[in-house]
């Protein structure tokens, strides 16, 4: 049972729980190749979420040197630009800096301002420092502060990426509740003995029968609600 009692900071993951990132990447490649199919267009999104996974799992692994996600995701546009044979560099520019411009859900901007009526408001996210600064700002995204995994060279669920948001909130790990659609995220944030949330999302990760989190959501708007009871 979540106690907000207990509670001193909310930490959001970003990407998907916050904003679809699915379906922003999804159109960057649909306007940078317009001819393409339906099917085409879902291939693209799968080798670009593909690479964009296999790396930054590499890179908290060990097995990459740290490479930011600015970096990665341009790798990622080029092998889409290369299965649609597209040539154009602003074009391909354009979809390299794709996840600058995702669209939150519809109560992330309310929800979000509802909890920092009453809590100290984090984000952490695998996004880049410049990444995380310009989707803040095309999203609507309002926070206390805003942490990226670039600070810490890794990329979570590596427990050095939590730590970030323990630091930056100055008080002891169970009394921060970190909020994500990915169950994945969440079980990293417990391995640091921060509280959980897991919130629906149309795309995520969802929990498992294994999974104990501290609170499941349908919505940020549920979670806020419960917050302010």
């Amino acid at each position: 049972m979540l106690e907000y009692a207990d509670i001193e900071v909310v930490v959001f993951d970003v990407l998907g729980t916050l904003v679809d990132e699915p379906g922003g990447i999804r159109d960057a490649i649909r306007e940078a190749t317009p001819v393409a199919d339906n099917a085409a267009v879902s291939d693209m999104l799968s080798v670009w979420q593909g690479h964009v996974e296999r790396e930054q799992r590499r890179i908290a692994q060990g097995a990459r040197g740290f490479a930011n996600t600015d970096d990665i995701d341009r790798e990622a546009a080029a092998h889409v630009a290369e299965l649609a044979d597209l040539h154009d560099p602003i074009s391909i520019e354009r979809l390299a800096t794709a996840a600058q411009r995702l669209d939150p859900w519809d109560d992330s901007v309310e929800g979000l301002t509802r909890l920092a009526e009453a809590f100290p408001v984090v984000g952490l996210s695998n996004a880049s420092r410049k990444t995380l600064l310009r989707l803040n700002a095309y999203a609507g995204l309002r926070w206390h502060q805003a942490l990226s995994a670039e600070d810490a060279n890794t990329y979570k669920p590596a427990p050095e990426v939590y730590r970030l948001a323990v630091d930056a909130a100055g008080c002891p790990p169970h009394h921060i509740l970190m909020v994500a659609a990915h169950a994945w995220d969440l079980r990293g944030a417990q391995a640091v003995g921060m509280r959980t949330a897991y919130v629906q999302r149309p795309v995520g990760d969802p929990p498992t029968d294994s999974d104990d989190f501290d609170g499941y959501f349908a919505s940020l708007g549920a979670l806020a609600a419960a917050a302010q009871a």
